[in-house]
């Protein structure tokens, strides 16, 4: 072999040597360098994840108190209400107890995030029976309207608006707040409103100086153990009238401590707090201030939204799964009865309670969100101020109402969706948000 011929023979093993094959799957630690195509058809982009649709809430500058304008102005005030119940008004026995119903001493962080998730009035029921001392004082224990006032002073501090009532000093005529036998004994009703009396006083004089995003109520659903089918129906109208003696002796008690209470806004109760029995019999008291607001509370159908034995509501709800009244059309006949009576009078009308207690499955939620924004839509609709129950309940099915964790403050369950078809009933706004387009979306089975 020439020398010629044996340079290009060594010259070609060198090279068939170098070379890689990109394809190969060998071993080699050599790649080629992959040079881009000239003209490479560009990957499309995902679609970017849409954005979650705003769910309207109330003025981010809004201020606590009560615009007294007009009936409309003060609902407007007080918005979307949430009760902090099974709290101070839990008792054992008679004795008050903020634990003892099952939820955990409440929190400055939980009021906090009571507020954020949009509500704007915060109801604080107190049950006092126990803590209150003997005729003639009838002295609250010091600790106990301290720590209510520590409460209050949370919801001060997170901007809210507050109702302060007496809470379970009257059911089922079981405590001092006896209306059965009062009715019954005239001695016994002039005892009740004395300690009546004494009490609010003292309530009023420990909160003399706080502003009118305070709101005192004089009592809750007060009755004798019938519901509004008890004794007050075969009496000849006693029981009402005594309970329209009670709610005077409060509006005289707190008028007379001065200060603020000169012109704070007042919560009547009618009797059991039922809107028929209210319209029906209350006689609002009389006030130099004309400062009054009539109580009442909204759980129809109850074996619905309290009992949980149906799990469907409304025009779209199988028969069977369903109550076989209370739809649509009761809500706007007891909300229109109610503006009829008293807010087209001048008086506003707030709903102190309502709900519906949280279900298990999906389908069943969807019901119940249905009702939570169709009933506060009309509450805004007919101008009402609704204030929803919160027992504190993480459970599913009778009485378990709870939205938030009463010391962090967090979302119970599916709470947020809850709180997201209240805030829309409340505060949406625009031509294409009215009663009758929230019942077009009504569930579908």
């Amino acid at each position: 072999m020439t020398r010629l011929k044996l340079m290009g023979f060594f010259l070609a093993i060198f090279l068939l040597g170098s070379t890689t094959y990109a394809c190969s799957g060998g071993d080699s630690d050599t790649q080629t360098e992959q040079k881009p195509d000239p003209d490479p058809t560009p990957t499309p982009e995902p679609d970017p994840e849409p954005e979650p649709e705003a769910v309207p809430g109330p003025d981010a500058n809004r201020t606590p108190g009560i615009d007294a304008t007009s009936p409309a102005t003060v609902a407007k005030s007080l918005g979307l209400g949430w009760n902090l119940g099974n709290q101070l008004d839990a008792h054992s026995n008679g004795d008050p107890d903020e634990t003892a119903w099952g939820n955990p001493k409440v929190t400055q962080e939980a009021i906090k995030q009571v507020a954020k998730a949009g509500f704007t009035t915060i109801r604080i029921p107190v049950t006092w029976i126990n803590k209150v001392g003997p005729a003639p004082d009838y002295t609250i224990d010091a600790a106990w309207l301290n720590r209510v006032a520590e409460v209050l002073f949370y919801a001060e501090n997170a901007n809210l608006n507050v109702i302060l009532n007496t809470h379970h000093d009257g059911g089922d005529s079981k405590y001092w707040l006896n209306i059965k036998e009062a009715a019954k004994d005239e001695e016994v009703n002039q005892a009740v409103k004395a300690q009546l009396t004494a009490m609010w006083t003292q309530i009023a004089t420990k909160f003399k100086n706080k502003g009118h995003f305070l709101i005192f109520e004089g009592m809750n659903e007060i009755q004798d153990g019938g519901w509004g089918w008890g004794e007050n129906r075969e009496d000849g109208g006693r029981q009402y009238a005594v309970l329209n003696e009670w709610n005077q002796a409060f509006v005289d008690a707190v008028r007379a401590v001065g200060g603020e209470n000169e012109q704070r806004f007042l919560g009547i109760p009618g009797y059991c707090t039922n809107p028929d029995l209210t319209i029906e019999h209350l006689v609002l008291p009389k006030d130099p201030a004309n400062r009054l607001l009539v109580s009442v509370h909204f759980y129809d159908p109850y074996t619905y939204t309290l009992e949980c034995n149906f799990s469907q509501w409304g025009h779209t709800a199988q028969a069977g799964k369903k109550e076989t009244w209370g739809d649509e059309s009761n809500v706007k006949e007891v909300f229109g009865k109610l503006k009829a009576k008293f807010i087209d009078q001048g008086v506003p009308v707030y709903l102190g309670e309502i709900g519906c207690v949280h279900r298990s499955n999906e389908a069943d939620e969807a019901f119940r969100l249905y009702y939570l924004e169709y009933v506060t839509c009309a509450a805004r609709t007919y101008g009402l101020a609704p204030i929803y129950w919160d027992n504190g309940s993480d459970k599913a099915g009778r009485e378990c109402s709870g939205l938030f964790n009463r010391t962090t403050g967090a979302f119970l369950n599916n709470a947020e969706q809850a709180v997201n078809a209240m805030r829309r009933g409340v505060y949406g706004s625009g031509s294409d948000y009215t009663l009758d387009a929230v019942y077009q979306r009504a569930p579908k089975n």
